[in-house]
């Protein structure tokens, strides 16, 4: 694999495909992270997920890995950086915030991911929203809301900000500012990339998990603990990263943002297919806008991508 992946029309070379997976595989992390609360404490949580994915993409990258190795180790600060921003920092503190905060404030925090991605492209880049692009955020932001309202738009002005929230807002400032610096990643393979974050993350989360057993916050190893582990670390972490970080290469990290906002979509969409939810009205409403508005915004030409 090169360091821009495969070539051709081949899947990872497809951004709208990879980042509407990456999408998916993040709705139901959320979800789920609400679910287990109890069952795994946040910490745990996190270092289980970066070292269960960093083994699992080491020995399917191995080659990619040793290849790209003296370059990993040139920018080894660079990658600290983003490791601890956009790997370790922002999971961690979401994973935190979902002890404090219901699922639904959690995808109303997450749907301001693109802004907060704008904002750090002007402040670092000058990169600024094209119209087209800010039209595509404010059309998917509007199918959000009505998503998780429900089509009832006064429940904005009901939900109470706690703890949690503010915790995620931090969190998704975090991971704005890795999506945004991802365009001065070293030169290698994804794959490469991905590993040597990925144990990077595990390396740094370790003292906070020593502090966290040393409160009497252990796991509880159980069926549920188990299942919820191998999905957090084959979808959201190995898979979901990998598209994510490929998608950004592709088209950039400000037409990439608006994908955020197919994360409360897919959880709606889950609850139907899982949790016998029945379609509402407002459901296609808001499918409807969210699909137009990021279609709007990923299409613009204007964006280059970042590389």
């Amino acid at each position: 694999m090169s360091a821009s992946g495969p070539t051709g029309l081949r899947p990872f070379d497809r951004p709208y495909l990879l980042l509407s997976l990456a999408s998916l595989f993040w709705a139901g992390n959320i979800v789920l992270g609400r679910f287990i609360a109890d069952h795994i404490p946040p910490v745990a949580l996190t270092w289980t997920r970066w070292v269960g994915a960093f083994v699992l993409l080491a020995v399917i990258a191995r080659r990619d890995l040793v290849r790209d190795l003296p370059a990993l180790r040139s920018r080894w600060r660079q990658l600290v950086g983003l490791s601890a921003l956009g790997v370790a920092g922002y999971t961690v503190l979401a994973y935190w915030a979902l002890h404090y905060t219901q699922a639904l404030n959690a995808l109303l925090a997450q749907s301001v991911t693109p802004l907060v991605i704008a904002i750090w492209s002007f402040a670092l880049y000058r990169d600024a929203l094209t119209p087209r692009q800010a039209v595509g955020v404010v059309v998917s932001l509007a199918g959000v809301a009505t998503i998780v309202t429900r089509g009832d738009l006064g429940a904005l002005a009901r939900i109470d900000v706690n703890l949690g929230d503010l915790i995620f807002m931090v969190a998704i400032a975090l991971y704005a500012l890795y999506s945004t610096l991802l365009r001065e990643k070293p030169k290698v393979a994804q794959t490469s990339l991905l590993t040597a974050l990925m144990a990077l993350a595990a390396i740094l989360l370790t003292p906070a998990l020593l502090w966290e057993i040393a409160q009497g916050r252990t796991m509880s190893f159980d069926a549920v603990s188990a299942a919820s582990l191998a999905y957090v670390i084959v979808f959201p972490s190995t898979l979901g990263y990998l598209f994510y970080n490929r998608g950004v290469e592709l088209i950039g990290a400000n037409r990439a943002g608006p994908f955020f906002h197919l994360i409360p979509l897919f959880g709606a969409a889950l609850a139907i297919l899982l949790l016998g939810e029945r379609p509402q009205a407002f459901h296609a409403v808001g499918f409807a806008l969210v699909l137009a508005g990021v279609w709007t915004a990923a299409r613009s030409a204007a964006a280059a991508p970042s590389s």
